[in-house]
């Protein structure tokens, strides 16, 4: 995969959300109404906090939504914490595509969000990290 390249904007987060956390960043990602944050494998606890503190106080300071992702080198553990809370049923990968199968049809709208904004959000996310196409959410 090429080099992720971050802006000013994405560094001065890394730096307050580190600084706040103690918790290794990867990536972060600014999206129009979230700021998502890839942390290391295994620093998941650290970053959210006690009862999702650091979170909280992370969202009041930026005025944003902010999702912390667990980073894996494995696909289908990567997506399943991209998408979490949400569960899911199953994770498939066909050559370069990943079909998700939601646990329901509340779980599936989510997935996908009004104009497949959502869908689109995570795909985007993947690709930084893994050569997939595209990923489609299947009926069960």
């Amino acid at each position: 995969m090429d080099r992720i390249k971050l802006g000013a904007d994405e560094i001065k987060f890394i730096s307050m959300f580190e600084s706040l956390t103690h918790s290794q960043i990867r990536d972060c990602i600014i999206r129009e109404n979230e700021i998502v944050f890839v942390v290391a494998e295994g620093d998941i606890g650290k970053a959210i906090g006690k009862a999702g503190r650091n979170i909280k106080q992370l969202e009041k300071v930026l005025k944003k939504r902010v999702k912390v992702v667990e980073y894996s080198p494995d696909l289908i553990r990567f997506i399943n914490s991209l998408v979490s809370p949400l569960k899911l049923q199953e994770v498939a990968v066909e050559e370069d595509t990943v079909y998700i199968v939601p646990s329901d049809n509340v779980t599936r709208g989510l997935l996908i969000g009004r104009g497949a904004e959502n869908l689109r959000g995570f795909e985007a996310i993947a690709k930084r990290y893994f050569p997939i196409k595209e990923i489609r959410v299947v009926q069960q």
